[in-house]
């Protein structure tokens, strides 16, 4: 997926969940849209350098989107992060299109936003894609973006208490027993991230359901996300290679949870 030219600029505070202030490298403040959901925890870091899209649209509220950050390691080196949670599914997909996910390459269609009709029949979700093929049957795959790098050095997910993805992962159970094949693929969007666990210190009950639903048929997939620049700018992002999951790993250090 290639990246609108980007403008950069440094972090001075998220706030309002949407809303971030950003010092351009021009001097400019300006206010962008955070398209992030989430706690942010770990990539919401004042001072840090940040990458903007800009819009020209005069129906939009905000000129700027807020893209990409550069998160210093214990290394000294920095790392990308992106923080558009909207890319992810854009991201897998195109990869899904290209056959770079190899566990689930050579399916003939793919449909975005599938309906799944679960429970006794009455209640609908949607997962994020359909895969299918005469041969290999139908796959369902839902995707979940990790940027949530610990102390300890990993990767864990959600970042915050998630009962959405909960349901998700429930729904994913229901079509493995009715013999589907159904996968959970988490988009790693944070280059310093080497390997991804549930998140049992923030929301143990995602946690426990994630060891669960493994258990009774769930794939449960990570890729890592990385970013190509051009001339120093991030100019491109793609679903790299696959990284370890580790299902029963817990966070090894104290953390501050406040």
């Amino acid at each position: 997926m290639d990246y609108p030219a980007l403008v950069p600029g440094t972090l001075l505070r998220r706030y309002k969940r949407f809303l971030a202030d950003v010092r351009l490298d021009d001097g400019r403040e300006v206010v962008a849209h955070c398209p992030n959901t989430g706690s942010m925890r770990a990539v919401s870091v004042p001072g840090c350098r940040v990458w903007l899209a800009a819009s020209d649209n005069p129906a939009r509220k905000l000129a700027w989107t807020w893209e990409l950050i550069e998160l210093p390691q214990p290394d000294g080196s920095r790392a990308l992060a992106s923080v558009h949670t909207g890319r992810a599914n854009r991201i897998v997909e195109e990869a899904l299109g290209e056959g770079r996910v190899p566990a689930l390459a050579g399916y003939a269609a793919l449909r975005r936003e599938a309906k799944v009709v679960h429970g006794t029949g009455e209640q609908a979700s949607r997962l994020d894609f359909r895969l299918d093929d005469p041969v290999r049957g139908t796959a369902f795959v839902e995707v979940k973006q990790v940027t949530l790098r610990e102390t300890d050095g990993h990767g864990y997910f959600p970042d915050a208490v998630s009962v959405r993805g909960r349901k998700h992962l429930e729904v994913l159970a229901e079509l493995a027993a009715r013999g589907q094949r159904a996968v959970l693929l988490f988009c790693v969007a944070h280059a310093g991230i080497p390997d991804v666990a549930p998140a049992d210190h923030l929301d143990p009950a995602y946690a426990a359901t994630l060891r669960e639903v493994a258990g009774r048929g769930v794939e449960v997939l990570a890729h890592r996300c990385e970013v190509m620049r051009r001339e120093g700018v991030p100019a491109a992002i793609r679903l790299g290679a696959a990284l370890p999951v580790s299902l029963e790993r817990r966070v090894d250090v104290a953390l501050d949870l406040d």
